[in-house]
């Protein structure tokens, strides 16, 4: 018999932090309707890697499709077909409940009076409580995540609509939550109270809609933003159109900070900001901040360049590629427990040794976490022949752990919760090392009162 205990993760590459998951939802009668479900979830591959699943109903039927891996192997030999009027996807990185085939999204109920699907990004603070609530009146859960804690109190809600029934099972909800719901004749997206994680609504046409983590995945199917679903607000689209309607859990706004700083495609809006232009302005506030002398700035890539080139421009240093990225070695690919972290550094990327040979090096990133990483990629730029290399980081230090679905690991793995400035300076092997200031990322982020962001990780 397999226990919650008994699942264990799959082991990947973890010097990035990892954001849990890419939902989508369409409302888009027609034949159509899977393929752009398709293509709208493979925008927002970037989100999750671990497993991917598609559904499609016509009212009465449900096709679905899962699979562990990267869509092109979770898809690889079977894609939805049928034809439909409402169709959600999923991607998925599991920071609660195992990277195993059960805990694949969508997840669905059948309680009297239809279907319900679910796609959840993010994490419930309260999940293990409810789960030990729901489990003694009767609720039987057949995953390990805390999503299925919500697909349950929703099934036995005794309000009469879906939307009633998603309003009121909130007020029992806490931590981070962008959801995407499924119903017989209903689509909609909810966005938690503080609205930590990232939602938005496009038109693709009249009366046919998506519901996406990003705009990226509305650019993909040639949707038009319409806007970013509110924090505590549910976006609802049914045969009769689009409305939205506040679940009535008024607070403080914190979106996720990292979102603009690493997580989200460069070509996305949230919130109504660009984020290239918000990771520009980082880099370039970044070379405000700078007080050494340096002959180039190079990235790394990918999450470095844009701020790079912010760098750059303000900086007034020419902006080069000092490191080559293997295209082939996914973001977060498997790592075989004999390859070492140094070898695997060296498969995901190799210096451009003309670029960086008796060079002064101002080398970009957008965070360090564990720093083993960033150590090996400094040592390399070093064996390339660079004479000095500083390091900046388009962030502040990260300092805490993360509880609202972000893998930032435990406290005493964050090196900047465990050593001084100096010693992460040693321990990295560079000639300097510069954090953004927290003032600097609060004002790029057009938010210097710090009103609506959330920066737990750095304070």
């Amino acid at each position: 018999m397999t226990t919650r205990d008994s699942i264990a993760p799959v082991r990947f590459l973890a010097h990035r932090r990892r954001e849990e998951c890419g939902v989508i939802g369409l409302w888009a009668p027609g034949p159509r309707i899977a393929d752009l479900c398709y293509l709208g979830l493979f925008a927002l591959q970037h989100r999750g890697q671990e497993s991917a699943g598609i559904a499609v109903t016509n009212g009465l039927h449900i096709d679905e499709v899962k699979g562990m891996g990267l869509m092109t192997e979770a898809f690889r030999k079977k894609r939805p077909t049928m034809a439909g009027h409402a169709a959600i996807g999923h991607v998925r990185y599991s920071t609660q409940g195992g990277s195993v085939p059960c805990n694949i999204q969508p997840l669905f109920a059948y309680p009297p009076g239809g279907f319900i699907g679910l796609a959840h990004n993010g994490t419930l603070t309260n999940a293990e409580s409810l789960r030990q609530e729901l489990e003694a009146t009767g609720s039987l859960f057949r995953t390990t995540t805390d999503s299925e804690a919500i697909l349950n109190l929703l099934s036995l809600s005794s309000d009469l609509s879906v939307e009633d029934r998603v309003a009121n099972i909130l007020h029992r909800v806490e931590g981070a939550y962008s959801l995407v719901l499924m119903t017989p004749d209903r689509l909609i997206g909810v966005r938690d109270p503080q609205g930590y994680r990232p939602l938005c609504v496009g038109q693709l046409q009249p009366g046919q809609y998506v519901i996406a983590s990003e705009s990226c995945a509305l650019d993909a199917v040639k949707a038009e933003l319409i806007r970013d679903i509110r924090p505590g607000e549910m976006a609802i689209i049914s045969a009769e159109g689009l409305r939205f309607r506040s679940f009535g859990l008024a607070t403080r706004q914190s979106a996720c900070v990292f979102e603009h700083i690493y997580f989200a495609r460069p070509d996305s809006v949230l919130d109504g900001q660009s984020v290239w232009r918000t990771r520009f302005r980082l880099g370039q506030q970044l070379a405000r901040e700078f007080d050494r002398e340096a002959d180039i700035v190079i990235p790394v890539p990918d999450t470095g360049i844009t701020a790079a080139l912010g760098f750059s421009q303000t900086g007034g240093l020419p902006y080069l590629e000092g490191l080559i990225k293997n295209r082939y070695v996914g973001r977060s690919f498997i790592m075989p427990q004999q390859i070492s972290r140094a070898t695997a550094v060296e498969m995901k990327l190799n210096p451009v040794r003309a670029n960086l040979e008796g060079q002064r090096v101002v080398l970009i990133d957008d965070s360090i976490v564990r720093g083993t990483t960033s150590a090996h990629i400094i040592s390399m730029v070093r064996r390339a022949g660079a004479k000095e290399v500083h390091m900046c980081v388009s962030s502040p230090p990260i300092t805490q752990p993360c509880y609202y679905g972000i893998d930032t690991s435990i406290r005493k793995e964050l090196i900047a919760a465990v050593k001084t400035l100096p010693e992460i300076q040693a321990s990295l092997g560079v000639d300097s090392l510069h954090y953004l200031s927290k003032q600097g990322l609060l004002d790029q982020v057009n938010d210097p009162e710090n009103r609506r962001s959330c920066l737990a990780c750095f304070d």
